[in-house]
C-alpha cells in the first residue's frame, strides 16, 4: 500500500491548503492547528507543533509536511520520525503570494502593510488558549468599541491610548485575494476595518503556486527544507531563512 504524508497546517491557511491538497497527486491527511499558536511566544508554539509532530507514525507515513514558516522562531529545533518539509518562508504570507521574493516585494514598497487573508478574516483563536496568548496577557485584544461598551466612552479614549492600538505603526489594510471563499465579503470587511481605522485599503493578487508544489512533492532546496529522519529545524541569517541543524 502507499504511504501517506502527513500535512500539519495553521488553520489560517484552512482554504488554501484545502484547495491544493484537493488537487494533489499525493495521498495527504490533514491536520490543522488554531492560528493563536501564533500568540503564545515561540517556546509554547514550538512545544503544540511538536506534540502533534511526535504523534506521526513513520509505519503509515513516509513524509510530514509542515505549513507553517519560521513564524517568529515557532518552528526551531522541530524533528520527526519521517522526512520533515517545510517552506523557507518567514510567515505565512509567503505562502499567500507565491514567493519570498514576492512577500519582499510587497514589503518593501509599502512597509507600512497589514495584510488579511481568507483565514485571518474567518479563522478565531482556539478559546482553549484564552488568556494564555500574548495579546490577551498583554490587555490589548479588545477593540475600543468593546472597552466603551464595557468601561464608557472616556474611559474607552484613555484605555485605546494607554495599552496601544494592534495597528500602530500600519497605514493600510491589505486583503490577499487566493481566490478562495467570499471574496467580495472578505473585501467588504477589510475595507470597512480600514475605514474605521482610519486607514487605506487595498488588494493584491494571490499566488498560491509554492503551496501547490508543497503538496505535489516538488520540494527543491530554494523554497523548502527538506529534513531526514530526526533532522532539527535551525535559523540561518539569510535568504534560505532555515536551514538543517
Amino acid at each position: 500500500m502507499r504511504k501517506r504524508i502527513k500535512v500539519i497546517a495553521c488553520e489560517v491557511l484552512y482554504r488554501e491548503v484545502c484547495a491544493c491538497a484537493a488537487v494533489s497527486p499525493l495521498v495527504l491527511d490533514l491536520e490543522f492547528l488554531p492560528k493563536g499558536l501564533h500568540d503564545l511566544g515561540s517556546e509554547r508554539m514550538s512545544t503544540r507543533l511538536r506534540e502533534s509532530i511526535d504523534r506521526v507514525d513513520p509505519e503509515r507515513y513516509e513524509a510530514t509536511i509542515l505549513c507553517y514558516g519560521l513564524c517568529n522562531n515557532g518552528t526551531l529545533g522541530l524533528s520527526c520520525a519521517t522526512t520533515l518539509v517545510i517552506p523557507r518562508a518567514h510567515d505565512c504570507i509567503t505562502l499567500l503570494v507565491g514567493s519570498r521574493a514576492r512577500y519582499r516585494e510587497l514589503f518593501d514598497s509599502h512597509p507600512g502593510s497589514y495584510f488579511k487573508s481568507p483565514g485571518w478574516i474567518e479563522r478565531d483563536s482556539d478559546p482553549s488558549l484564552g488568556a494564555d496568548t500574548v495579546v490577551s496577557r498583554l490587555g490589548i485584544s479588545p477593540r475600543r468599541e468593546d472597552y466603551a461598551r464595557l468601561y464608557g466612552e472616556e474611559n474607552a479614549d484613555f484605555l485605546v491610548e494607554a495599552l496601544g492600538d494592534w495597528l500602530k505603526g500600519y497605514d493600510r489594510i491589505v486583503l490577499v485575494d487566493t481566490a478562495q471563499g467570499d471574496v467580495d465579503a472578505y473585501r467588504e470587511t477589510c475595507r470597512s476595518e480600514a475605514e474605521k481605522e482610519g486607514l487605506s485599503f487595498d488588494e493584491v493578487a494571490g499566488d498560491l503556486s509554492l503551496l501547490r508544489r508543497l503538496f505535489s512533492g516538488e520540494w527543491d532546496s530554494e523554497d523548502f527544507l527538506v529534513l531526514p529522519p530526526g533532522g532539527k529545524v535551525a535559523p540561518v541569517y539569510d535568504d534560505r531563512i532555515i536551514a538543517a541543524e
